[in-house]
């Protein structure tokens, strides 16, 4: 649930009298009042009446809003704050009831109208669709005082939190948890304005269920397109071959000091330009802690090498692909979990799981392609619980997180399941990295500290709902894989969702 408080304004009525229009895109439908103020009688005196044409006469309600400005001793200058508060697309449809109850919570936590108060601001809350409200509000109570709102902004984000708990709904990560860089609000809004451009925000969308046709940023494809490379690259010379291979436009920055080093690069979509014309360009570090070069090349060096040698490790130095690699990499997992779970520090087993999620990212890649599905979807949540918070990379180096990003590596050349048989050893592998996340959940529970409570419990809940969607999975019959260890770039792999499968898990 994202509350967004808006600048504030001076004219009450025109914000009325967009929010009982059409809308920008025509996105608002059946506009109605479900909550107002303490003292304001009955909703359906305060809906205002539709006219021939289609529009709504808002003048009534906006005197009963201007009424405390009016009469105000000391009135400011901007007397109208707006906030809009949406829902997940995956979250069930509330009923006007239950909107208002949200509502009325949000306005309390920020302090314009608390519970019990017969003096408060006057306020009402406007709803569109089936998922999302307005709040409006004037900032002068009804004895004359002017409010002056402190710190709305984190309170109502702070209020939906709580909201999310109590109404069973998606949870977002509070601010800092994990290693994304989420979209603005701005960018939310052009992805919406402008349609899905491109096939990934498409099939992202479509897969989401939004009921409201939003689309998904510019820069959420992008992260996860350079994290699917980042997964199973070698090297930098690998990660930016395959990044144009996958067709995203690539900007290297060189040092000011030596021209020929490299010290960051920034990314964009072709299409995605400015109103100039000029792409739009995201530095790693814009897209997540955790994928700026720096770190980026703190992955690729410095793991140990098991003295005896690993699975990977001896499959990767033949050339050729196993036919039963699920089946090896299920172990390579089991014996990452138990060293998870044995693990002398957190550091150790912060470096592990961060391999675990690359070695997801990169099953998913290869058996949904570039347009997604469940297990996509499932790696995203594993990805947040498995990055630390902030997005600071693990600083130590063990030999497990090695052996599972060298079968990350080995799945994104493989492409896909080879006979029907091996549908039991995806199948197992599903099932293993399901307990990892579970083993996994457990230890952000255990971390959990009255410093970091909220954000470990959360990504105790990301871990726990990667677990559900992976045991739900089925894995869909391939054809052979045609790559090879030695290639710079991944094979393309078509979409491979069967028609059957099951919708996001909650």
């Amino acid at each position: 649930m994202i509350p967004a408080v808006h600048p504030r304004g001076t004219n009450v009525g025109g914000l009325l009298r967009y929010l009982f229009g059409v809308g920008k895109r025509e996105e608002h439908v059946r506009p109605r009042v479900v909550a107002a103020w303490d003292g304001a009688g009955p909703l359906t005196g305060l809906q205002p009446p539709a006219q021939a044409g289609g529009w709504h006469d808002v003048r009534a309600l906006t005197e009963l809003l201007e009424q405390p400005v009016r009469a105000g001793r000391n009135p400011p200058r901007k007397a109208v704050w707006h906030c809009s508060i949406r829902n997940h697309p995956t979250d069930r449809v509330l009923t006007d009831a239950q909107w208002a109850h949200i509502g009325g919570e949000v306005m309390a936590s920020v302090g314009l109208a608390p519970h019990g108060d017969p003096d408060a601001v006057r306020w009402l809350a406007v709803r569109h669709n089936d998922d999302h409200i307005h709040l409006v509000a004037t900032l002068v109570r009804q004895d004359r005082r002017t409010v002056w709102p402190w710190q709305d902004k984190r309170k109502a984000q702070a209020a939906c939190r709580d909201l999310e708990e109590r109404y069973g709904l998606y949870r977002v990560a509070p601010a800092g948890a994990g290693s994304r860089r989420w979209p603005s609000p701005a960018e939310l809004n052009k992805a919406a304005r402008l349609g899905a451009n491109n096939s990934e925000a498409r099939a992202s969308n479509a897969r989401s269920g939004s009921r409201s046709g939003r689309t998904v940023a510019p820069r959420e494809v992008l992260r996860r397109q350079v994290r699917e490379v980042a997964a199973i690259a070698t090297d930098e010379r690998d990660f930016f071959a395959r990044l144009a291979h996958a067709g995203v436009l690539v900007r290297l920055r060189h040092s000011t000091r030596d021209p020929g080093q490299v010290t960051g690069y920034a990314v964009g979509l072709d299409g995605h330009t400015t109103a100039a014309g000029a792409t739009v360009w995201y530095g790693g570090g814009r897209l997540a802690a955790d994928l700026t070069l720096p770190q980026l090349r703190s992955r690729w060096t410095g793991t140990p090498a098991h003295p005896g040698g690993s699975t990977a490790s001896r499959l990767a130095g033949t050339g050729m692909i196993p036919p039963q690699l699920s089946r090896h990499a299920a172990e390579t997992v089991e014996e990452a979990a138990a060293a998870m779970r044995a693990a002398p520090s957190p550091g150790v087993a912060a470096a592990i799981a961060y391999a675990a999620a690359d070695l997801l990212t990169a099953t998913a890649w290869a058996w949904e392609g570039r347009t997604g599905g469940p297990l996509t979807d499932a790696a995203g949540w594993f990805d947040l619980a498995a990055h630390d918070l902030r997005g600071r990379v693990p600083a130590r180096r063990v030999w497990q997180a090695g052996h599972l990003r060298a079968m990350a590596r080995l799945i994104a050349v493989w492409g896909t399941l080879s006979r029907d048989q091996d549908i039991t050893d995806a199948l197992h592998l599903m099932y293993t990295l399901a307990a990892f996340a579970e083993t996994l959940a457990d230890l952000r529970e255990a971390q959990a500290d009255l410093r970091q409570a909220r954000d470990r419990l959360y990504q105790a809940r990301a871990a726990r709902s990667a677990a559900g969607q992976l045991r739900d999975y089925r894995p869909p019959a391939g054809t052979p894989g045609r790559g090879t260890a030695g290639h710079a770039a991944p094979p393309i792999v078509p979409d491979l969702r069967s028609t059957d499968r099951r919708g996001r898990h909650r």
